[in-house]
């Protein structure tokens, strides 16, 4: 939200309530927010299990399970359930994952102050020690081999379409 001015499009616009947690407070953006909520320019909707499954199911497919919060989630999956119900939802978001897990559901998506994915993104996470290779939704931060945090790099990338 902290880019985004809900008043400068027409379209109908959502959001989940997590959304209204992380912003809470007393500046520009939850007041924002706030007015457009209470003028019905934003509508605040929580999305259905089925469709949180299946964003968890993409994020597993594309390795970014580990690297999505719960609003992240929640997000995907609201628009997820709008595409089903025949709207053509588009999530405005500076975040890779969300990006890469959207392009994998074939949900569009606009970037606000970065260019955004060129590339889906299909990840691999590794000890950079030891070299262990662990799946993307592997749990622990660190290698089971010799404790080192591990990290992350692309094992496959795929060109989005223009």
């Amino acid at each position: 939200m902290a880019g985004f001015d809900p008043f400068s499009i027409s379209e109908k616009q959502y959001t989940v309530p997590i959304v209204k947690e992380e912003i809470k407070g007393s500046s520009m953006v939850w007041i924002r927010f706030k007015t457009a909520v209470e003028s019905g320019k934003l509508k605040v909707r929580a999305p259905k299990k089925i469709f949180l499954d299946k964003v968890k199911t993409s994020a597993t497919l594309v390795g970014d399970t580990f690297f999505l919060s719960e609003a992240d989630r929640q997000v995907l999956a609201l628009a997820l359930e709008l595409k089903t119900h025949g709207y053509s939802p588009l999530i405005a978001t500076d975040d890779y994952s969300i990006q890469n897990i959207a392009n994998q559901m074939d949900i569009e998506f606009a970037s606000l102050a970065t260019f955004g994915i060129r590339f889906r993104l299909q990840w691999i996470r590794y000890c950079p020690a030891c070299h262990k290779r662990y799946p993307a939704d592997y749990k622990s931060r660190r290698c089971e081999v010799c404790g080192t945090e591990l990290k992350r790099k692309p094992l496959r990338k795929k060109l989005l379409k223009p």
